[in-house]
């Protein structure tokens, strides 16, 4: 089991959960209900990035909402400096998200287009009362845009006068705008450029070592989470199948899935050997989940234990979780 959470760590999941209920209708009949986190546990440090990948659909982005009780979680806990989100009143948990906020993965869809971007970056301020004048929040909002790389002078401009890249800016501005110590990011660069993700996440990594904010970086691009993870948590039908720090996950793999997804991955040598692992078979349906592991309908290596046991998030090394039957020990390089 991973361990409970020490003074270091700024925040702990434990076990948690959301279903979401099926629908009935006329037409199309019953829906079953969706079980789309299940039982996740881990635990993210002060200034910390702990990358969350996986296949679309696997519960990443619904994961990284009931962290910040977006949405409310079924089962299970969420603990800020060893204090339960779920005990607290509205007016405690609103007072909470200040030290917690996103950087949604849509830059186009986040941002009003009614709103200038000094009304948008200024919205949390003035609900926070961090400042009361408009001529305050005007000289916060030129700091936060030239800390992100945009002049002052745009704060009047709308968000149809900018670029997916300057907009994502924008988004990051406002997401730093009350200096939180932890940001869910999700999937904060799939919706942009190639030529522009680059210059974002390195943003991102700049303003985390300035401010020393932990992030919750959303991804299924492993070549970005390479570059910016301290740990890796990799997720499969709303469980997290493998936790380590990045170097291990990447270079011993633990779990099947795990070394599926990195065998994608394209390498830079194109003359570099590597063997392609291909997944056979369909992502089953969160409605309707295998029985013991839930991989096993595509493992390459399952057996009969893998279709009756659900395996536990087990230590293979010091600090590397996998939740394999098949996971052994990895000799730790020296």
């Amino acid at each position: 089991m991973i361990p409970i959470q020490s003074e270091a760590e700024f925040l702990a999941v434990r076990d948690l959960g959301k279903t979401f209920s099926g629908r009935s209708g006329f037409m199309k009949g019953a829906t079953p209900p969706v079980r789309a986190v299940d039982g996740v546990t881990f635990s993210i440090r002060r200034a910390e990035t702990l990358a969350l990948v996986g296949e679309s659909g696997c519960g990443k982005s619904t994961l990284g909402r009931l962290l910040l009780r977006l949405i409310e979680p079924s089962d299970g806990d969420v603990r800020v400096d060893n204090k339960s989100l779920m005990s607290l009143a509205s007016h405690e948990m609103r007072a909470m998200r200040s030290r917690m906020q996103m950087i949604f993965q849509d830059p186009y869809g986040s941002l009003s287009p009614r709103r200038s971007i000094a009304q948008i970056i200024s919205e949390p301020l003035e609900v926070f009362g961090i400042a009361k004048t408009r001529s305050e929040r005007r000289d916060r909002v030129a700091e936060l845009l030239t800390q992100v790389g945009l002049s002052p002078s745009f704060m009047d401009r709308y968000p149809r006068q900018f670029s997916g890249g300057q907009r994502q800016r924008i988004g990051i501005a406002r997401a730093i705008s009350l200096n939180p110590e932890f940001i869910v990011a999700d999937e904060p660069v799939s919706a942009l450029d190639v030529s522009v993700q680059a210059q974002i996440v390195n943003l991102m990594q700049d303003l985390q070592e300035k401010r020393r904010f932990a992030y919750l970086f959303i991804a299924h691009d492993l070549s970005v989470v390479r570059h910016v993870a301290d740990r890796v948590a990799v997720m499969y039908l709303g469980r997290i199948v493998e936790l380590g720090p990045k170097n291990r996950v990447y270079d011993q793999p633990s779990h099947p899935y795990t070394q599926a997804l990195l065998s994608a991955v394209p390498e830079p040598d194109p003359d570099a050997p590597k063997k392609r692992i291909i997944l056979m078979g369909d992502v089953p349906s969160p409605a309707n989940i295998p029985s013991g592991c839930s991989f096993h309908t595509r493992c390459p290596i399952a057996s009969s234990i893998c279709r009756s046991e659900r395996p536990p998030l087990a230590e293979t090394t010091p600090g590397h979780y996998a939740a394999c039957h098949f996971a052994k020990p990895n000799p730790i390089p020296a």
